[in-house]
């Protein structure tokens, strides 16, 4: 699957959502503010790599690089 900036905040939101948190709860753990956690989960294209990645590590995933070429 190719990765793009709406399929990983889809990813982010069902992980959270299988976590049982909220937005809010999400962003009372990690800091991010509700609205930027709501972006990024609606694909905003130009959201901060460093936010995109503490989500990530919040919520225990791990992105992982590929050379699409392989």
């Amino acid at each position: 699957m190719s990765l793009s900036s709406h399929s990983l905040g889809l990813a982010l939101r069902e992980k959270r959502r299988s976590m049982g948190l909220t937005q809010e709860a999400l962003s009372m753990q990690t800091g991010i503010s509700r609205p930027t956690i709501r972006a990024i989960e609606q694909g905003k294209p130009t959201a901060q790599i460093g936010l995109v990645l503490q989500l990530c590590a919040d919520l225990g995933l791990v992105l992982e690089l590929r050379d699409a070429g392989a």
